[in-house]
This record gives structure tokens, C-alpha cells and sequence, in this order.
């Protein structure tokens, strides 16, 4: 509250720190805090900030039944655990039933599976066909080959082909196509060889 006129000056509340009540070279140089995130000490390490929040809010849809249901105390997060006991109760009601009796089933024929017998054959008649048969015979049908390069299901050995020798550069290949020695008269010898003495008789 502003107080009466002292001369031309009027006393009024202080309005911010004076100069003059410090030391130091004024409230303009304060060393900053070395608490909280904001304006903190550069030249100081800051711990770390943790934020604390409210509980989060209840979920639409709960999975869990609730209070409402009543867990048994036998019941643990294994399955049920609880002390041998007997229970208590009256004597069942049996149904009576009519079963056959021995006399009712026939065994002779189970005979021929409990002990050894002969061979049984029955005779019967020969089956009279509705329809005539007429599948082919065994002539109708021809085996496929199993020799030769092309086979139906068989694996077919290498086959080799033989041929006459090849006159290809060889000594014996008649290039001029030249007749042979039976192409020519036989020469006599007394022709480039002495006469022998005639004899005439």
C-alpha cells in the first residue's frame, strides 16, 4: 500500500530486488539450480526424470469373472488339491436281465476250428451264366518285344550296328575308278619271255 507524499517523492511497495542488497554483482548473475529439468546447471549432470501418472482407466470389456463368482478353496493355480475321502452313498440298483443259457447255442460246428479234421469238399452244380462270355482267347493278345533299342518296360541294352570296313584314305580306295586284274586277257609268256622248242606230233 502506497504511503503519503514525502516532499516530490511518494514511499510505494518494493517492486523488484535492489542492487544495492548484494554482494554480488546482481541478481542478473545467479547461478542457475542444479534441481528439476527446466533452467538447470549446464555444468552439472542431471539424475535421471521418472513421471508419475494416475491409474489407468477400467477396461471395456474385463476378462476376469469377478467377485461374483465363489472360487472353491480346493482350488489352486495347478488344478484341484483336496485330502482322500470316501464317499457315502447306497447300494446301486442291478438290472435283472433273461440271459440264454448253455443249452441255447450250438457248438458242433466250432468243432473244425478247436481240432484237427480232414479236407471237406462239397460238390455243387456248375453256375448257369445270364450272359455268353465272349472275352478273347489267349491268341488275341501279342507280347510286346523286350529286344531292340525301343521297349515298352524292359531296360534296353546298348546296341551296336555293324557295317562293312570304311575305304576312306585307304591304300585299297580306287580313286580313278581303274579296271581290275580280271578285266584283261591273259599274256602269253613267249611274249616277253624265250620261246620253248614246238613239237609237233
Amino acid at each position: 500500500m502506497e504511503g503519503p507524499w514525502v516532499g516530490s517523492w511518494r514511499p510505494h511497495p518494493r517492486r523488484g530486488p535492489i542492487l544495492a542488497e548484494f554482494n554480488t554483482p546482481g541478481p542478473k548473475y545467479w547461478i542457475p539450480g542444479t534441481t528439476g529439468q527446466t533452467a538447470h546447471d549446464p555444468t552439472r549432470d542431471k539424475a535421471p526424470a521418472y513421471s508419475f501418472r494416475g491409474t489407468k482407466p477400467a477396461a471395456t470389456e474385463s476378462c476376469s469373472p469377478g467377485p461374483k463368482y465363489f472360487i472353491q478353496p480346493s482350488m489352486t493355480k495347478t488344478g484341484k488339491y483336496v485330502s482322500p475321502s470316501a464317499h457315502m452313498i447306497g447300494r446301486p440298483h442291478s438290472k435283472i436281465e433273461v440271459t440264454p443259457g448253455p443249452s441255447d447255442y450250438t457248438t458242433e460246428h466250432a468243432n473244425k476250428h478247436v481240432y484237427y479234421t480232414t479236407q471237406g469238399k462239397t460238390m455243387v452244380f456248375r453256375p448257369k451264366y445270364d450272359k455268353i462270355l465272349l472275352t478273347p482267347g489267349p491268341g488275341t493278345y501279342s507280347l510286346p518285344r523286350i529286344l531292340g533299342p525301343n521297349t515298352v518296360y524292359t531296360h534296353a541294352e546298348p546296341c551296336y550296328s555293324m557295317r562293312w570296313k570304311s575305304q576312306h584314305q585307304s591304300c585299297f580306295q580306287d580313286l580313278a575308278n581303274t579296271p581290275g586284274p580280271a578285266a584283261f586277257n591273259k599274256v602269253e609268256l613267249d611274249i616277253y619271255k624265250p620261246r620253248a622248242p614246238m613239237y609237233s606230233i
